[in-house]
């Protein structure tokens, strides 16, 4: 069917971009406590080394928010039904690969989860948000 015709999405279209929705604001609350973190919270056990987290670039904390803030708002266009959501999903997608690489080439992440299983579930994550939005673009559902 011609791509100019608006089609009425289905109904799961909704629940999963508004499931997104709550996954892009996941992601700048832990952006938050991350950007946050001081040295009585950086002391405690379950949070990155301070010594680490104090030499990690300010480059790091801005590619960090790009890639939350491009997902929350490509979900937030999505819930719109805008082709916006498209360009922000590569956006965050870029700044996934940019901030996990950078990660594992520093050797910044450590332990069995934290090395593999979270940075591949986000990377996940973000491929899909770009599948669904070029199929919802494809089946005209986004305009």
């Amino acid at each position: 069917m011609a791509s100019y015709i608006r089609q009425r999405p289905a109904s799961w279209f909704r629940t999963v971009a508004t499931m997104l929705v709550l996954w892009g604001l996941l992601g700048c609350l832990v952006f938050y406590a991350h950007a946050t973190l001081s040295l009585p919270r950086g002391s405690e056990p379950s949070f990155w080394n301070w010594e680490y987290y104090q030499a990690v670039p300010r480059w790091f904390l801005v590619d960090y928010a790009i890639g939350v803030g491009a997902s929350l708002l490509g979900s937030l266009a999505m819930l719109r039904r805008s082709r916006k959501a498209n360009i922000l999903y590569v956006v965050s997608l870029a700044a996934v690969i940019v901030q996990f690489g950078y990660l594992f080439a520093t050797g910044g992440l450590s332990g069995p989860v934290q090395a593999f299983v979270i940075p591949a579930f986000i990377l996940g994550v973000a491929i899909f948000q770009i599948w669904l939005a070029g199929m919802a673009t494809r089946r005209g559902w986004l305009r």
